[in-house]
């Protein structure tokens, strides 16, 4: 109906003429904004205009500690040393007037937390299995409470190690006390999701976190079955003929796999805290694309090489739809105009996605790519994240941005962060519960 209005309307008197005219536009403008109305709410954004529900308001950043990514710098300083490393970077989040820290405390199979179920992280001390001499994870939601910043457990659920030599793993480390549990690919170990018991135990290790210390939520990243490698397949043939019958396919079957984790973690995060007397939240940043359009025609209108659906077996609209997590963080890491997977197309397509679900929305943001000479022009400017929120703004399910990573946020090379800050956060970050 857009742009059809209803003039030409015959009259012999100057000042009739002027009044059909006038009550023609009328009923032009009302006839368009129903459809803008309609266009709206068919791609999930609030029409022009009119009042958008509050907002969360999450200002997060994702803080690495796989491989020393974002933190401690190098494995081995000092307690004080490491503990004014890691305050650092909650002051830059702050004076980028940020307010969620999602801190990576389980990298490989391993904790950042004296953790009755696994051996102390590699990257504190170089050695995995070494106490550290002091209790980070403890240090860290301490800490980030008190600047105002939510702290998020951020963990990996199976990737035990980067080599594929169980022997390199600390003695005593679950995947050697049980080496039918871990299997190698793509030159890294993994637990096996498909064995009931090792779904139980990740949950027990992670869980693990949220009875010890006040934690906000519970956070996965990416990884479930892992990224495909050509040539090298995943050997879980025991695994399936265990467990798999009653499933069509070894597919579908692995996607069950991986969404009674997700639902079952749902549920008994809920319960852990409930018994300690709070909140805490469960949430997934996935890989963006569930599946493209040429594939289901309920996906996204790209031409993504990987759909978490089909090739991580992670069916993440499912667990939106189900109401199985609280929030999830969708990774769309690409510029506006990207002609394989547009940001312009999947801050929509995961708009509708989460709409009247409960499910909180938040985009994951490249601020990585910014200024990175190996990455497309348009990361080559400044201003295209801040164009990435003025798009999001439209849509009221999109209810925050989360920035990979600390490091980017702290150095800011090209001041993409900085321009998101004037453009965006015109306040200190209200709390975002």
């Amino acid at each position: 109906m857009r742009g059809i209005t209803r003039r030409g309307f015959a009259a012999t008197a100057l000042g009739a003429a002027s009044a059909l005219l006038a009550a023609g536009e009328a009923v032009a403008a009302a006839g368009e904004a129903v459809a803008a109305a309609g266009e709206a709410a068919a791609e999930g954004r609030a029409p022009a205009g009119q009042g958008r529900r509050p907002r969360r308001d999450v200002r997060g950043m994702w803080l690495a500690t796989v491989a020393n990514l974002d933190w401690p710098s190098r494995p081995g300083l000092p307690p004080a040393a490491q503990q004014a490393e890691l305050l650092a970077r909650f002051d830059a989040a702050v004076a980028h007037r940020l307010n969620a820290v999602f801190f990576q405390v389980r990298p490989t199979a391993d904790a950042l937390w004296p953790s009755r179920y696994e051996p102390w992280a590699e990257c504190l001390t170089g050695q995995q299995g070494r106490d550290p001499g002091w209790d980070p994870l403890g240090f860290a939601v301490r800490e980030a409470h008190r600047r105002g910043l939510e702290l998020h457990a951020w963990c990996n659920p199976y990737r035990v190690a980067n080599h594929t030599d169980p022997g390199r793993l600390v003695p005593g480390h679950p995947a050697r006390r049980h080496p039918g549990w871990a299997l190698p690919y793509g030159g890294k170990l993994y637990y096996n999701p498909g064995l009931p018991e090792v779904r139980r135990f990740v949950q027990d290790a992670m869980l693990d976190a949220v009875r010890r210390y006040a934690v906000d939520g519970i956070h996965f990243d990416d990884y479930f079955y892992p990224y495909p490698v050509a040539g090298q397949t995943f050997d879980d043939d025991a695994a399936y003929a265990a467990h798999g019958a009653g499933f069509p396919d070894r597919a579908d079957w692995r996607r069950n796999n991986i969404d009674r984790l997700i639902r079952e973690m749902s549920h008994r995060t809920a319960e852990a805290g409930r018994r300690a007397g709070r909140r805490v939240r469960f949430g997934v940043s996935p890989f963006a694309v569930w599946r493209n359009h040429a594939t289901d025609p309920a996906g996204s209108a790209t031409r993504a090489g990987v759909q978490t659906y089909d090739d991580l077996y992670a069916d993440t609209r499912r667990w939106v739809r189900e109401g199985w997590i609280d929030y999830i963080v969708p990774q769309v890491y690409w510029n506006i105009g990207f002609p394989a997977a547009d940001y312009a197309e999947l801050v929509p397509w995961w708009s509708r996605t989460v709409a009247g679900t409960g499910v909180d929305l938040y985009i994951g943001e490249a601020l990585y790519k910014a200024g990175d000479p190996a990455q497309p022009a348009a990361w080559q400017d400044p201003a295209e994240l801040s164009r990435h929120l003025t798009f999001a703004h439209g849509y009221p399910q999109v209810g925050g941005h989360v920035y990979f990573a600390a490091t980017d946020v702290a150095e800011d090379r090209v001041g993409a962060l900085a321009r998101v800050v004037s453009d965006h956060y015109g306040g200190p970050a209200r709390p975002s519960a």
